[in-house]
């Protein structure tokens, strides 16, 4: 079974994340009172720019129907005079047309081949023009916004055109769109006063709140939140007076509960400095005095030329060594961490992870513990020793850049996977050979609580299999 590898999720669409370190900035009265402007000057700019092109499209069309009217009236008064030939008459006519009224600009009698027989300009326009087209084009760059209408006159007298300008009109269509600028701009100040006002009534509460909870996270718990109306923000200043009581009540047992701790903690203190103690004397009377044994038979061996004395001294030196060995192996049984019984296996691994990072930081290490709750000191205890020796292992002989533990529950059973990418063994042939103390340790462990130890090796890595069941009643070597 391989060991669990943690996966990258897909990265999110950084876009509301920026909107909203971008909104955070400001406070809650500013973006009320922005929100308050924004849409006031979204609808007045909207409702200004509905009216002006309402506005301007009725006056291009009661222009031209107005244009259309005159030229039409001009029409049947100018066709008795064209009918007699009278070009004075029509120019006087057409005189009178254009001068009556306010928006005309020119009106013009022309045969059907486009020729002018007579034409009058509110300008005094002087300049000959010998086709209604050349006429049409003048005026329309000399005047802007020119209307322009043709009509006929009867009976086959040729065409009169009327042209209208609908400057006066746009300047009155100008002064209605400056009001309504205008207008907006008097209802944002409004919106921006009330706005204000009422962030004020909604904040106001919340600013109290605040300064009460940096109060409160000074230590000060006599500090409450003003209850300023039975709304959402009341409610959670009740809320927030609530949570304080609480803390202020749970302030006293924290304390006795600290003191407690703190003559644990002294007697763990105390407990452990005996053991070191303990192991002190054992290092001094035992190995200590095994290795000085060791020392002295070298120095002999050294000196004699004796074959019988050379093969007792090793003797003595192979006995002395084994001896030291059986102790360092029992006081290294009986070293136990203590975090694994304040906090529990998954604690333990943590920190132990966390220590072999630092002694290894060229080997990349990972935990996965899921526990949902403590198992037996036993069992906590043997699982801790089978991942420590196998990291242990790791660190030393595999040669690997990864190592992963995950520790779970099973059917019934735990199981730990101690999982690497190194060089790789033959543990058949280590166990057979005995040179591996510590697979030894391992299998011993695992075997007297009921379970199994299976290892699994090749030129791709390492994996440690441990499963233990969950009721045993056998004790483990801690």
């Amino acid at each position: 079974m391989p060991a669990a590898t943690s996966g990258k999720g897909v990265l999110a669409d950084p876009w509301p994340d920026r909107f909203k370190a971008f909104a955070g900035r400001f406070s809650v009265r500013t973006k009320i009172i922005g929100i308050v402007l924004m849409l006031t000057t979204i609808l007045g700019l909207g409702i200004t720019w509905q009216v002006r092109t309402a506005m301007s499209t009725l006056v291009e069309s009661e222009l031209t129907v107005r244009a259309e009217t005159i030229a039409l009236e001009v029409a049947v008064h100018v066709a008795d005079p064209i009918a007699e030939r009278d070009t004075a008459g029509v120019v006087s006519i057409l005189d009178d047309a254009v001068a009556s009224h306010l928006d005309s600009v020119f009106a013009a009698v022309s045969r059907a081949d486009g020729i002018i027989i007579a034409r009058a300009f509110t300008d005094g326009d002087g300049t000959p023009g010998a086709t209604l087209d050349e006429v049409l084009a003048r005026k329309a760059d000399e005047v802007p916004g020119l209307h322009a209408v043709s009509v006929p006159i009867e009976p086959d007298a040729g065409l009169l055109t009327y042209g209208m300008t609908d400057t006066r009109l746009e300047r009155t269509v100008d002064g209605v769109t400056l009001q309504l600028l205008l207008t907006t701009l008097l209802v944002g100040a409004i919106g921006v006063l009330a706005a204000t006002l009422l962030t004020w009534l909604l904040t106001r509460p919340i600013v109290d709140l605040v300064r009460t909870t940096h109060k409160v996270s000074q230590g000060d718990l006599s500090a409450r939140a003003a209850v300023a109306a039975e709304d959402e923000i009341g409610t959670l200043a009740e809320a927030f007076n609530s949570m304080v009581n609480e803390l202020e009540t749970s302030r006293a047992v924290v304390a006795e509960t600290q003191q407690l701790r703190t003559r644990l903690l002294e007697r763990l203190i105390d407990a452990q400095e005996e053991e070191r103690k303990r192991i002190a004397r054992e290092l001094h009377d035992g190995v200590g005095q095994s290795l000085t044994s060791i020392m002295l038979a070298a120095g002999l061996l050294e000196q004699t030329e004796i074959p019988d004395e050379r093969d007792e001294y090793t003797a003595r030196i192979r006995e002395a060594s084994a001896d030291t060995l059986k102790q360092v192996r029992r006081l290294g049984r009986e070293l136990r961490p203590s975090v694994l019984d304040d906090l529990g296996l998954a604690a333990a691994l943590d920190r132990y992870v966390a220590e072999f990072r630092l002694r290894c930081p060229e080997i990349t290490a990972e935990v996965h513990c899921h526990l949902p709750d403590r198992l037996s000191p036993t069992i906590e205890t043997t699982l801790y020793r089978v991942v420590q020796e196998a990291m242990t292992n790791v660190a030393r002989h595999s040669g690997a850049r990864t190592v992963s533990v995950l520790i779970g529950l099973r059917m019934g059973t735990v199981r730990a996977i101690v999982e690497d990418n190194g060089n790789g063994f033959d543990p058949d042939l280590k166990r057979a050979s005995g040179e591996s103390v510590g697979i030894h340790g391992m299998i011993e462990r695992v075997e007297l609580l009921g379970g199994r130890l299976d290892i699994e090796s090749s030129d791709h890595g390492t994996t440690v299999y441990a499963e233990v069941p969950i009721s045993v009643n056998t004790a483990a070597p801690t």
